[in-house]
């Protein structure tokens, strides 16, 4: 048995965060948003961030990966689909890059960088789909971008901090 082997325990941990992230995407995508497109809470970032910290990048990738696809055939369009790719994969990449970079109290603040990659990603398809001003929207993207990726990150924080950290697997 090789090194490269994924062991059933991380299979299943990430079977189960990638269910969960997706009903919590599912839940939050019934809540009405404000009039200003594109801002939501992301609650479903909470899942991705634990994730890593429980199970390590590669995981966390996994689990965000099967839920951008499921969400986008379960109850999404095809520009949906893009927004939650481009938005989804570059919070991953700025969080991978900087998760082991702060100190696990500090979670918070990676995931606000992560949301503000997040709406920057998004901005990108903004980008290439319309041909309207996106700048406009960038105030209220980064505003909101700090919100919830500190909440996100503060709830995420918390559960590793919790009696759920004894799940962590081994990296």
């Amino acid at each position: 048995m090789g090194k490269d082997r994924i062991s059933v325990q991380k299979i299943a941990l990430i079977g189960v965060m990638a269910a969960l992230s997706l009903g919590i995407y599912a839940i939050e995508a019934q809540v009405p948003s404000p009039n200003i497109a594109g801002i939501k809470l992301g609650l479903a970032n909470v899942v991705t961030l634990c994730a890593m910290l429980f199970a390590g990048r590669i995981a966390a990738g996994f689990v965000l990966g099967i839920r951008i696809v499921l969400a986008a055939a379960f109850c999404g369009t095809f520009i949906s689909f893009m927004f939650s790719l481009c938005g989804g994969f570059a919070a991953y990449a700025v969080m991978c890059l900087l998760v082991n970079r702060f100190d696990k109290k500090q979670i918070w603040v990676v995931s606000v960088f992560g949301a503000l990659a997040h709406n920057a990603g998004q901005l990108c398809v903004v980008a290439v789909v319309l041909t309207t001003q996106i700048g406009a929207f960038i105030p209220y993207l980064v505003i909101s971008g700090i919100g919830s990726g500190a909440l996100t990150g503060l709830v995420a924080q918390r559960l590793w901090f919790s009696p759920l950290r004894r799940f962590e697997v081994k990296k």
